[in-house]
This record gives structure tokens, sequence and C-alpha cells, in this order.
């Protein structure tokens, strides 16, 4: 398996939109089938934007420093779904606006992809050797085990870390 950090990210992104494409086709009256996607979704995004967030972001920073504009976009991204997924946790799946709410996080979700693959990805590919993609990818996945699952587990985590560096 290889450790290449876009690859890592791509297969990522893979599933996710998988995970979306069943949603979307779960149809109307899919009320639990639809609650449980939606609770796979999340689990999924919340691993991927920590690992994003806390490993290849800030090193693509340290060793790019020309894509900062675009890091700093796609973390207020992150912090937008973070938001959704915020909300979509405290809804039960038979809500009258969790469907519209699952709408508008795919929407979101699936534009930030589309950046990252399209014009994101190609710039890190260009500027770093596939050494330093390896490691970074390397330092994703042994972090994945003990990934927050839960994004209220993130923002515990995130809350604990500035109260401990103030």
């Amino acid at each position: 398996m290889t450790t290449d950090a876009i690859v890592i990210l791509k297969a990522d992104h893979k599933k996710v939109k998988g995970l979306f494409r069943d949603f979307e086709r779960a149809g109307d009256d899919a009320t639990a089938r639809k609650g449980e996607l939606v609770g796979t979704m999340l689990e999924e995004l919340t691993v991927h934007t920590y690992l994003e967030d806390q490993v290849m972001y800030p090193e693509v920073r340290r060793l790019l420093p020309d894509l900062e504009d675009d890091i700093l976009e796609s973390y207020e991204e992150h912090h937008v779904v973070d938001l959704l997924c915020i909300e979509l946790t405290g809804m039960s799946a038979d809500d009258e606006r969790f469907d519209a709410k699952v709408a508008v996080l795919i929407e979101n979700v699936r534009h930030h992809i589309e950046e990252e693959e399209d014009e994101w990805f190609p710039k890190v590919r260009e500027g770093l050797d596939r050494g330093q993609l390896r490691e970074i990818g390397a330092r994703m996945e042994e972090m994945r085990p003990s990934a927050p699952r839960s994004v209220t587990e993130v923002k515990k985590l995130s809350k604990a870390v500035h109260a401990l560096s103030a």
C-alpha cells in the first residue's frame, strides 16, 4: 500500500463520494438508511479533515509557502463542513430539514474535493518530491487509528490544546 499523501487523500475522497451517491439514491422513504449513511459520512469526514488539518496542511504550508492562501481557504472550508457536521450530529434523520442540510454538506464537500484534486493537489505534487509526499502520508496513516471519529471530539481536543497554549 502506498503512503503517498495525495493518493491517500484521493482514496478518502472516493469513499466519501460513494457515501454521498448512496445517500442521494436512498429514496424519500429510507429514513433509517439515510441516518446510517450520514453517521458513516460524518465519521469519514471527521477523520479525513483531522488528518489534513493536523498533518497535510501544516506540512505543505511549511514546505510550500506560496500555497498559503490555498491552505487558508481549505481551513475555512473545513470550518463550514465542521459546523454542518455538528448540526447533523444533533439531528434526527426524520427531521424535516435533515435531507436539506445533508444536501448542503454534500455540495460543500464536493466543491472542496474538486478544488483540491483539480487545483491544489497538482501544485503540491509539483512542489514536493515523492519522498516528502510518502513521509506526509505515512504520518497521516500513523495518526488515522487514533484520529477523532466525531466532530465534537475534534472541537473538544482543539479547545483543550488552545487552553494549554494560552
